[in-house]
Order: C-alpha cells, then sequence, then structure tokens
C-alpha cells in the first residue's frame, strides 16, 4: 500500500509546501493555502526515459518542424466560432467559466445540438437526463440524436463512456463536480480538480478528442480552482454578462489557437442565445425626443467595434455627502473624471450626486469612452441634450487633454454605418483618411473644445 502523505497548495498558483502558512512565497496571496493528501512519488524521471526509450524526441530545429493545417469543426454558431478563432481544433482542452445562471450550460449545449454530422457526450454532475432533455427541447427539436447524455460524476466510469460511445466532442458540465479514487478529498477541491483535468487533458491529447469543460467561478470574478487549472487548458472562454439583463458577452482569455482580442455578443431569450451580429443597433435606445444626460460613444471589445449609450443623471445632493454610483463603469475612472471636470473645466460637481449607467447592462473598459461620459454628466447637469447624430470617441488626461485611442479608423466607420452625421476623436490620432466614410469628423485637444462643438 502506498505511503500517503499531506502537503499544502495554493489555489492560486498551485505552490506546494509542506506546512500552512498565510501568505503564497511563489504569488504573494493571502489565505490561499488547501490541505492536500498525496500518494507517494511515482516512479524517478530518469527511470521512466531509460525504460521508454522508443519516446524519446530529440531537439531539432526550428526550420525543420513540419507544420499541418489544423481542421476546426465549425459550431454553426457565428459568434463562438469568433472568439474559438474558427472552430473547434481537435484534441483541444477548452474551459468556460462564469457566474451561476450566466448561460453557461444553455451555451454548450446549444452548440452540441448544433454541431453538424457530430456525435456530442455531454456529461452532467449537476443535472439529470431528464432536465437536461426538458433544456433540450426548449432551445430546439431537431439534433437530438446526435447528442449523448449522461450524469455522472466518476472520473473513470466517464472514461469508460467515453470509450464506449466514441464521440466527436465531449463536455463535462461541470469540472467542480467531477471526482477520482486517486485523490483522497472531496470533489470541488484544489487536488480534485487538478488531478481530473490532468487526466482529461491526457484523454483529450490521446485520442485528439476535444473536450469542452465548465467551470465555477469565485466571488472575486475568478476561476474556481487551483489557478494552475488555466495553464493545463488549452482555451479560456469567460461568459460574461448581468443576469438582469439580456445580453451577454463571451470573452476569450486565453487561446493557444487563435487571439484573444475577440468576443462574441449573445441575447438570451426564452428560446436560449441568439447571436448578435450587430450589437451597436441593439444597444443604441430609440426615442423621437431627445433627453439631456444621453452620449453615445464608439467604444471597442477587443478589435470589435460598436457603439454604446452612456446615461448619466447629475442632481444636487440630498442627504449633504453626495453619491457616486456607476453600472458597467469603473467607479474610481468616474471619481477621476469627476475631478478633471472640477479643477480642468471649472464645473462645480462637489455637491452633486452622480449617477452613471451604460445601456444593456454591459460592462465597458475602454478608455476611449471617457468623452462621452464627461459629456453625458455635463448634459444632465445643465439639463442640455446633446445633438442627435452625434458620437465621440476619446481618452481624458488628468490636465483636461484628449489623449488618442487605438483604431480610431474602426470606430469611425461604424459610427457612419450606423447614419451619424458627426463624429468628436482627438486632434492627434493616427492621421488616416476620412473622407470617404462619409461623415463629419470633428478633432479636438481639450475639454472646452469638444463641450463648445456639444453645446454650442
Amino acid at each position: 500500500m502506498s505511503k500517503i502523505k499531506t502537503v499544502y497548495v495554493c489555489r492560486e498558483c498551485g505552490a506546494e509546501s509542506p506546512k500552512w502558512m498565510g501568505r503564497c512565497n511563489q504569488c504573494g496571496e493571502w489565505n490561499t493555502f488547501s490541505e492536500v493528501q498525496i500518494a507517494a512519488k511515482a516512479p524517478s524521471l530518469t527511470t521512466s526515459v531509460t525504460s521508454e526509450t522508443s519516446s524519446f524526441v530529440r531537439p531539432m530545429r526550428l526550420s525543420d518542424v513540419t507544420v499541418s493545417d489544423v481542421s476546426r469543426a465549425t459550431t454553426a454558431n457565428g459568434e463562438l466560432d469568433r472568439v474559438l478563432g474558427g472552430g473547434i481544433v481537435p484534441g483541444s482542452l477548452i474551459l468556460i467559466g462564469g457566474e451561476p445562471g450566466i448561460g453557461k450550460s444553455t451555451l454548450v449545449l446549444q452548440m452540441a445540438l448544433n454541431l453538424p454530422q457530430k456525435r456530442v457526450l455531454y456529461v452532467s454532475g449537476e443535472e439529470s437526463a431528464s432536465q437536461i432533455k426538458i433544456r433540450a427541447e426548449r432551445i430546439r427539436s431537431q439534433g437530438l440524436d446526435n447528442c449523448m447524455v449522461v450524469s455522472d460524476t466518476s472520473l473513470d466510469r466517464i472514461d469508460e463512456h467515453i470509450k464506449n460511445a466514441q464521440p466527436d466532442v465531449v463536455v463535462i458540465d461541470s469540472i467542480q463536480t467531477v471526482q477520482t479514487e486517486r485523490v483522497e478529498s472531496i470533489p470541488g477541491s484544489v487536488a480534485q480538480i487538478r488531478e481530473c483535468t490532468n487526466i482529461l487533458m491526457h484523454i483529450a491529447k490521446s485520442n485528439n478528442l476535444p473536450i469542452i469543460l465548465i467551470g465555477h467561478i469565485n466571488k472575486d470574478g475568478q476561476l474556481a480552482g487551483p489557478k494552475v487549472l488555466e495553464h493545463m487548458v488549452d482555451v479560456v472562454l469567460q461568459f460574461e454578462g448581468d443576469r438582469n439583463h439580456m445580453y451577454r458577452i463571451l470573452r476569450g482569455i486565453k487561446n493557444r489557437f487563435g487571439s484573444t482580442n475577440e468576443i462574441g455578443i449573445f441575447e438570451m431569450l426564452g428560446d436560449g442565445l441568439r447571436e448578435v451580429t450587430n450589437p451597436s443597433e441593439m444597444l443604441l435606445s430609440q426615442f423621437d425626443q431627445q433627453l439631456s444626460g444621453v452620449a453615445i460613444s464608439a467604444a471597442m471589445e477587443g478589435v470589435r467595434p460598436f457603439l454604446i449609450e452612456i446615461q448619466a443623471l447629475a442632481s444636487t445632493a440630498a442627504y449633504g455627502t453626495p453619491q457616486r454610483s456607476a453600472t458597467g463603469f469603473d467607479v474610481r475612472r468616474l471619481n477621476m473624471l469627476l475631478a478633471v471636470l472640477e479643477k480642468r473645466a471649472g464645473f462645480k460637481l462637489a455637491m452633486k450626486d452622480v449617477f452613471l449607467n451604460v445601456a444593456g447592462g454591459l460592462r465597458v473598459v475602454d478608455t476611449a469612452v471617457d468623452l462621452a461620459v464627461a459629456a453625458s454628466i455635463l448634459s444632465s447637469n445643465t439639463d442640455i441634450t446633446i445633438t442627435q447624430g452625434i458620437c465621440m470617441a476619446g481618452e481624458i488626461g488628468l490636465s483636461g487633454e484628449i489623449r488618442p485611442v487605438t483604431r480610431i479608423e474602426q470606430r469611425v466607420s461604424e459610427a457612419a454605418k450606423l447614419g451619424f452625421q458627426h463624429i468628436i476623436i482627438p486632434k492627434y490620432s493616427r492621421s488616416v483618411s476620412f473622407s470617404k466614410s462619409g461623415i463629419e469628423v470633428h478633432q479636438v485637444m481639450r475639454l472646452d473644445q469638444a463641450f463648445r462643438l456639444l453645446f454650442a
């Protein structure tokens, strides 16, 4: 019988320690060590290499390495294929994470039912087969014959299901519920997640079988389990959004077979997720009358441009201490912009309640929306509407200057495509020709110049 020993493993970086420590020496995080029981060490590396001389690989010149074209399997979902880099690569290990109830299982099941001429094995450790059938019928009534379902949490039995069913794609929902008898700990622990993922990676690579893992996230918004889990898989996708709104964003965090700058946008409906091919038209409100406190910004998510509506409300503080609240925008950056408006532009906002909202429930991290945020706050404070047909893009510096932003050509083209007549951009942006865009471009250096164009 092998000897069992206890070590402590950091959930963030996977570092091991013979005793518990409050702070990890590798990553510097606090209170991340968990107790793990492991068996005795396996045979040494030297013994295994010498006993298997046939698998020994000699170094070779990079110029002599042959590369074959990767045949990707399309998912019949344009937004998902965009984020994956063109489709699913055979033998890849894909991890999809997100908050509970955001739609991870719906997205993966919808993909499994739409895969053409592919046999999919859907392994669920959280739902029964009848529950999966009810969701599948709600999503669509066709493609049920190509999808096999099983409710199991034992990794050894899952391996047997894979050998017997011979699927083309395997879905594990979720990795936190899977356990193996090789590790003596509860499901969802650091040791179980790491060992199960390691075994699934071996199954995927040895059988050239793509495996999709669904993972939970913790209260900090990070994928639950050890950080080494993200290093082991080939692709990490984050499914984001507010459950109170209909829009969802699929963002690539890691992708060994494509770019991580792509995002996919979906709309949650009663019959599943629908692709949003033109998010700009969906995120802009259509009103016959103009409203104060509303500004349109040309934002970027990865390499994808779209127009978003920024809404602001500035009113006198009712309880003495002014409130600062932002939905879909960093509240610390909002405080910085308010300080710039107070110091550099001369607007008295110190005793004002300021509430900011990004329409559609999206969360924006692009600094090019700074100009629209400032314009919407000023519009609400003065109760003056911004003329329709004007959008803007620009980062605001601490001195009140309008700083250049990236991919300005794509932002201008997106605004022109949606019928906007004017766009305000930084003056020192990359020198390109906007004459063919069909939109009047106004280049400004400072906040006061932009405000004169908006409220003159």
